[in-house]
């Protein structure tokens, strides 16, 4: 079981790893060097080749399959509840997100029409501070970890692959908000002081 457990964590960590470095603005700047403005196709090839990695990982990963918790009626039905919520809470999410820039599209459109401008790397950032976002910094991250928590039945697997999924969100918007700050300096910093990073546990405390 333990040693289950120790590829489990392994495997995601590779992929944790694999992410954050082509994740990163250094690597993303030396591509600029060698293609120019060919890096509009990057975001797409960052977007794929991170779904084929995370569930390549996913199937390669042990499965111990040792129940923890199963919940009964009605509180199976109150985990489905929070579910639905959260699923809207994401739909409320896209709606102040590019979805076309976020995968990559509207970038090879740039490209295309001659208009890419290098200096943006892989993606044309706009700070967001309304919606959900005046509550978490995060609420992509917010209502995918309340979703999956909200599972009426829990196993072995999937509580220490949702334990490095949280981890992971956690250490990722470290490091997409180094680049915010680099993008939008006072303002992005002023934003992060009165807005919690995921739970919005400061809405609640003022």
């Amino acid at each position: 079981m333990l040693f289950d457990l120790l590829i489990i964590v392994l495997l995601f960590l590779l992929f944790g790893i694999t992410h954050t470095i082509t994740a990163s603005s250094e690597l993303k700047k030396r591509l600029v060097e060698k293609i120019g403005d060919k890096i509009a196709f990057y975001r797409l090839f960052f977007n794929f080749s991170s779904l084929i990695i995370f569930v390549a990982i996913y199937e390669l990963s042990p499965k111990p399959d040792d129940v923890i918790y199963d919940l009964i009626f009605p509180y199976d039905i109150v985990m489905f509840v929070i579910q639905i919520f959260c699923v809207f809470g994401l739909l409320w999410t896209l709606k102040y997100i590019d979805g076309k820039e976020f995968l990559g599209i509207s970038q090879i459109q740039r490209y295309v029409n001659g208009s890419y401008d290098t200096t943006e790397l892989d993606e044309h950032k706009t700070l967001v501070i309304k919606g959900p976002y005046k509550f978490s910094r995060h609420p992509v991250y917010l209502f995918s970890i309340v979703f999956l928590l909200a599972r009426p039945t829990m196993d072995i697997f999937y509580a220490v692959f949702l334990s490095c999924i949280i981890i992971y969100f956690y250490i990722g918007s470290i490091y997409e908000e180094r680049k915010l700050i680099e993008q939008f300096g006072e303002t992005y910093v002023n934003y992060r002081n009165n807005v919690s990073r995921i739970f919005p546990i400061k809405t609640f405390l003022k």
